[in-house]
């Protein structure tokens, strides 16, 4: 990385995620040692936006961005990576993901997960008596519970409860977010293209500041076709914490989800 300016270079990004499958690869293969035929899972997403948000929708970029979202597990644990960068290349956070389904029911699911991470922000310092713009990396830590209820196949219930501990000087220590959100999939518009909808009702408490938000993510899919596209709007209903009353991004994805069986 270049120190002055924050930025990786391509191959260096490409070697990441490289590694990152790899290694996920291996420990995920190691997971499940009998004889009998295991189903695994891979897939990966590319995500190029005009407003980079976060998984917290208070939280923006507030610029360009590209996201690399990967995944690797079998039918109960998986390791899911997530890279975060501005389009001119500066880091913004690496979040690495490991998700387990507790519960696999029919109607009700219920998921753990927790991660490590690093967040990334651009301050000035004084280096060899001249400011400079520099990227200062911050380190947490975090855990989310996800209980869903499906309605029917279009339609199900959820609460998402994620709690953040900020490990370094200047952070959030205690960071408690929890969303009541819905999801409608399926909705068709046109043939083979559909809606999906996630409106989402949440609370956000950072330290002793709190607030209360309304959002949604809207995205257009085609059947069996790697592109979509999907916008996320965020409404501030009150709160004490620093944002944007109004916050919304546009962003096209291409995807990939693919199952394999190993007998080995």
């Amino acid at each position: 990385m270049n120190k002055q300016t924050g930025q990786f270079s391509k191959s260096t990004i490409s070697l990441l995620v490289g590694l990152i499958i790899l290694i996920s690869s291996n420990v995920v293969l190691a997971q499940d040692a009998d004889s009998t035929p295991t189903i695994r899972q891979l897939k990966a997403a590319v995500t190029v936006t005009n407003n980079g948000i976060s998984v917290i929708p208070t939280f923006m970029l507030g610029k360009p961005a590209v996201m690399f979202d990967l995944g690797v597990g079998g039918k109960r644990l998986s390791f899911e990576p997530q890279f975060r960068f501005a389009l001119e290349g500066k880091p913004w956070s690496f979040i690495f993901w490991w998700r387990y389904k507790a519960v696999m029911g029919k109607k009700f699911t219920l998921n753990l997960g927790a991660h490590p991470a690093i967040a990334f922000r651009e301050t000035q310092m004084i280096v060899d008596g001249q400011s400079r713009d520099m990227l200062v990396a911050q380190r947490f830590l975090a855990t989310e519970v996800v209980p869903t209820f499906r309605i029917s196949d279009k339609v199900s219930l959820g609460l998402y409860y994620l709690h953040a501990n900020g490990l370094d000087k200047g952070t959030t220590k205690n960071t408690n977010f929890i969303a009541l959100n819905t999801a409608f999939s399926n909705i068709r518009l046109i043939e083979d293209i559909s809606l999906k909808l996630n409106p989402q009702l949440y609370m956000l408490k950072m330290d002793e500041l709190h607030g209360y938000y309304v959002t949604s993510t809207f995205t257009v899919s085609k059947k069996d076709f790697p592109l979509s596209v999907s916008s996320i709007v965020n409404q501030v209903i009150k709160t004490d914490i620093p944002s944007k009353d109004f916050v919304w991004n546009l962003s096209l994805i291409y995807a990939f989800n693919k199952e394999y069986v190993s007998k080995y």
